[in-house]
């Protein structure tokens, strides 16, 4: 291939390897599955859901047995804002379900979430930032180190906002966790 050598390394090992569950001889429990069907890809559908077709597809995926799902990017859309309001305003999300919502590491975002999520009994909410070099050239205007340190801002205010929640919001952080980030 001609000029091989711009091109890098793209990829990067997690900075904590763990490979426990290859080492094991059998299953010793059922995976936890977890739906994505309602994420906030929504809106790219020719005729998006309605709030009333999202509502009865969440029913549908409880009636399955679904015990994780991910309800979508609350602050992306009004559409999804309301929606996740609905599920917790009627108490559509059973206590043996745990929801999952999505949220880029922004401050205004992150609030947007957290309001969105006022009232839930349990939710999994994850944290994400983009790093490739279009986003952090054309969108973001920042070197590598200022887009970690948004990373790690939003994860720090995530948890701030977590510890302050009522219900129980799950998440992971550590700093180490941004090592290989924008490499």
């Amino acid at each position: 291939m001609k000029g091989y050598e711009k091109y890098f390394r793209g990829y990067f090992m997690p900075p904590v390897k763990c490979n426990d569950w290859v080492e094991k001889e059998y299953i010793d429990k059922a995976p936890i599955w977890c739906s994505v069907d309602l994420r906030d890809g929504n809106q790219s559908l020719i005729k998006p859901m309605s709030l009333d077709q999202k509502v009865e597809f969440f029913k549908l995926l409880v009636q399955i047995g679904f015990k994780e799902i991910e309800v979508g990017f609350p602050a992306a859309s009004e559409t999804e804002y309301e929606f996740l309001r609905t599920l917790i305003d009627a108490d559509l999300i059973p206590d043996d379900v745990t929801i999952q919502v999505l949220t880029q590491a922004r401050p205004h975002i992150i609030k947007k979430t957290f309001k969105a999520l006022e009232g839930c009994k349990k939710a999994i909410v994850h944290l994400y930032n983009s790093t490739s070099l279009a986003q952090r050239e054309q969108v973001f205007k920042k070197s590598k180190e200022e887009i970690k340190e948004i990373a790690v801002e939003g994860a720090k205010m995530l948890v701030d906002l977590a510890s302050e929640a009522k219900g129980e919001i799950y998440f992971e952080y550590s700093p180490e966790s941004f090592t290989g980030l924008c490499t």
